[in-house]
């Protein structure tokens, strides 16, 4: 840009600054094509998700934090296998409830439903939060959940799995027990997730949204604009002469 301006690369870099520009920077987003994502149900209760997590090993030990000199690891690594983590987030008091299984099937995913089932007391209904993944969708799946009404069930809108308060805790979980870690088997893995679930139980903290209702639509609206007025700047097969450059 400088070469192409005329002017010292100081400049440029004076400029970017004074307008806070930071080309260097960029932030992934995505609107829902939900039609009815306004209509959404709001609620309160047991939230759960699954993730599919590896266990990977280090080619070489990493080295220890110490003075002057933060911890350091390899960039490369081996895969020893993975695991898929369902659990539970309980919104009102942010205990988590987990197990780990080899396999991602609706098989699996009635397994956990007996599992929350066996863990709150009868009387109480168990508003589960979770994605539009097919295992949520499975005949099996909503045959059992006909057979217990206590289980009242919750889609968030496509392309909206931020609606659903255990993504945050599955961030917690990677950034303190996984991603630093050097696993040489699934078990190893699956002994530092139960850890950090035992761990994060003693002391839970609940996620409380910031963002009111109206504040996330106005933001969604805003998107939206700015996207229709790229679109009309830039329609598809628009020849920019990119190859050309």
């Amino acid at each position: 840009m400088a070469e192409t301006q005329g002017v010292s690369k100081n400049t440029v870099n004076r400029l970017w600054q004074l307008h806070n520009i930071k080309p260097h920077l960029s932030r992934t987003f995505k609107l829902s094509r939900e039609a009815k994502f306004l209509e959404a149900d709001r609620c309160g209760g047991v939230v759960n998700e699954l993730a599919r997590l590896q266990a990977l090993d280090r080619t070489q030990p990493g080295l220890p934090l110490k003075k002057g000199r933060c911890g350091t690891i390899t960039h490369d690594y081996k895969r020893n296998g993975t695991t898929t983590l369902f659990a539970a987030l309980n919104m009102l008091d942010g205990k988590v409830i987990g197990e780990c299984h080899g396999r991602h099937r609706h098989q699996e995913w009635r397994k956990f439903l007996r599992r929350l089932d066996a863990e709150f007391p009868p009387e109480l209904k168990l508003h589960v939060v979770m994605d539009n993944y097919g295992t949520h969708k499975e005949p099996h799946v909503q045959a059992r959940l006909k057979k217990h009404p206590r289980f009242v069930c919750h889609l968030v809108p496509t392309s909206s799995t931020w609606l659903n308060l255990a993504e945050h805790w599955f961030r917690e979980l990677p950034e303190k027990a996984i991603r630093r870690g050097s696993f040489l088997s699934v078990r190893d893995l699956k002994q530092a997730i139960g850890a950090f679930m035992q761990a994060w139980n003693k002391n839970p903290k609940p996620f409380i949204w910031s963002a009111t209702v109206e504040d996330i639509i106005k933001k969604i609206d805003r998107a939206r604009v700015h996207m229709e007025q790229i679109r009309l700047l830039f329609p598809p097969g628009l020849d920019l002469g990119l190859n050309n450059l």
